[in-house]
């Protein structure tokens, strides 16, 4: 896996390792499990949702990366850059600019 000297560099290589259309479809469901799951977390002070948060973020996204894409998330070399692209990569899905 090379190596990036920024986020900018980065996000292009993130976007192609999510060029199955179902593993962003994923990522996308577990990024909203995860803002679901903050929420309860939040509105009834158990933290123990958080765990539940943890698991589905990185639950549907593994399955896109194992099962789909063929093969092993950033977020074993480059976790900072990987989880911001998470997020970045779910705007942009809101936005249009990446498709679902």
């Amino acid at each position: 896996m090379p190596r990036f000297a920024s986020f900018r560099e980065f996000y292009p290589f993130y976007l192609g390792e999510h060029a199955h259309r179902t593993s962003r479809r994923l990522h996308f469901v577990g990024s909203c499990g995860v803002l679901a799951l903050v929420a309860v977390a939040i509105a009834t002070r158990n933290p123990w949702w958080l765990l539940g948060a943890l698991l589905c973020g990185y639950g549907f996204a593994w399955i896109g990366h194992f099962f789909f894409e063929k093969n092993r998330p950033a977020t074993f070399k480059h976790p900072f850059y990987s989880f911001a692209g998470d997020w970045v990569m779910f705007v942009d899905i809101l936005r249009g600019r990446v498709k679902l």
